[in-house]
């Protein structure tokens, strides 16, 4: 019996010459077009792939990125000295171990190795134009002083291109006479930049990128001012911090007015980006107990928090600066560290340009990140943390936005710790290196004193 694909053999044979010439004929029709349909869509996925290959260079070039310290605590969310709040959170007791997978071997070189995962949604029509950060902290005492110049010299023969400067500062008073109503009222504004026009004309003619520093929740000066608005204790009494101080309470909207306003008239005199510090509930004795109104009985600090992040950043991104905030380093890895202070990195860096997380080598217990003593390590531990700061930021989609990681740096020594090392330039280059093998560009160096270790800086 002959198989399906022999029926034709039983055809007269003129027939089946004819459906032979017939079918030759067919069969070239058919070649030609699969030859012609092949050559096209080779075509079509060899000009996709090219634009996707370019499409995915944009994004990880972060010179092409539109986008992305609570330090006055001084620290990373913990009050200790060099004027930062100090406090070791139980989650910094524990080791914790970097994966095998994150490790990257550190380099002698000072290469910088691009961030991948960093995509932005920054619209075509944005204005704003993004630089590489390297910078240090300004005092509003010495902005308005004449060692002021020492500063600048550090920028003209340095690698320092950006300065984070106080506008209002831990103690609630701001650095110039700032045209705001509500600061006006209070009495808060200072005459520490006499003329403020001309102090951000100076630093811009050295192409000196300008970022206005803004503490936002711990305002002693406010909370006096406007006890409706401060923490109070359960009894109505003003709460106060171990240094005595008080703060303003983050679940009150009339506080987040205060702060936008400020930071919009920061953005009309000229500054390019506003960052918020102390974006955060007090660490401070007591604080457990403190009565923060009747909406913190249905959102968590960490919820309000991230409302004020956000309602923060659409109100002044349109005004054409960009917008960063310091969170504690723990929070990176820790959620109960998160949750005492209220800053949840990931979320937070959906509403950012720059998320800058302290990550002082002194402030991270010893045993942390498997390092025994961290600041004597400064390279390995800005390098672990910055890993798993990547790890963790890698949970928001590619393709939404996220802030790019600006990290705060230790220019100071930490002699309150038991296995402390004085830090100078090594430690500083140590540090920046850490930063540049994990894959990150961008950081910015604290001293409280703003004495800074220039030997540590490359050369312009």
């Amino acid at each position: 019996m002959s198989r399906k694909n022999d029926m034709y053999i039983d055809y007269q044979r003129s027939y089946r010459k004819l459906r032979r010439r017939r079918s030759s004929k067919a069969l070239k029709v058919i070649v030609t077009v699969i030859l012609a349909l092949a050559v096209g869509l080779a075509v079509f996925f060899t000009i996709k792939s090219h634009m996707n290959l370019d499409d995915k260079s944009k994004l990880s070039n972060p010179n092409q990125s539109s986008l992305g310290k609570d330090v006055s605590d001084d620290v990373t969310g913990i009050e200790i000295t060099e004027n930062q709040d100090s406090m070791e959170f139980a989650a910094d007791n524990k080791a914790v171990e970097e994966p095998e997978d994150m490790v990257v071997e550190p380099t002698s070189s000072p290469t910088i190795t691009p961030v991948l995962e960093e995509p932005t949604d920054t619209p075509a029509d944005d204005e704003r134009k993004p630089i590489l950060a390297k910078g240090i902290y300004v005092t509003s005492a010495i902005a308005g002083s004449a060692d002021m110049n020492r500063l600048i010299q550090i920028a003209d023969t340095t690698e320092i291109n950006a300065m984070v400067i106080d506008i209002k500062d831990d103690t609630g008073k701001i650095s110039y006479h700032m045209n705001s109503p509500k600061a006006q009222e209070i009495g808060a504004t200072t005459n520490y930049i006499s003329d403020i026009e001309a102090f951000i004309r100076t630093l811009k003619e050295k192409d000196i990128y300008l970022i206005a520093r803004i503490v936002a929740f711990k305002d002693p000066y406010l909370a006096e001012q406007k006890h409706e608005w401060a923490i109070k204790n359960k009894d109505g009494s003003l709460y106060r911090d171990n240094n005595g101080e008080c703060w303003v309470n983050p679940y009150q909207k009339e506080v987040w007015d205060y702060l936008v306003e400020i930071a919009s008239e920061a953005a009309a005199v000229g500054f390019d980006e506003i960052q918020f510090d102390y974006i955060r509930f007090s660490t401070g004795k007591g604080i457990e107990n403190a009565d923060f109104g009747k909406d913190a009985e249905t959102k968590t600090k960490e919820e309000i928090i991230l409302e004020f992040t956000k309602y923060a950043y659409e109100k002044i991104k349109p005004l054409g600066v960009f917008v960063s905030a310091d969170v504690y380093g723990t929070i990176i890895n820790s959620t109960v560290d998160a949750g005492i202070v209220g800053q949840n990195y990931v979320e937070m860096a959906k509403y950012l340009d720059y998320i800058c997380p302290m990550i002082y080598p002194s402030h991270f217990a010893e045993g942390n990140y498997g390092i025994k003593y961290p600041d004597l390590e400064p390279l390995e531990i800005i390098r672990k943390v910055l890993n798993v700061s990547k790890e963790k930021l890698n949970l928001i989609p590619e393709g939404e936005h996220r802030a790019i990681v600006r990290p705060w740096l230790q220019d100071f020594t930490a002699t309150w710790i038991k296995h402390y090392q004085v830090y100078g330039g090594k430690e500083v280059r140590e540090q920046i290196q850490g930063v540049y093998d994990a894959g990150y560009e961008e950081w910015l160096l604290w001293n409280a004193s703003t004495n800074y270790s220039v030997d540590g800086l490359l050369k312009e």
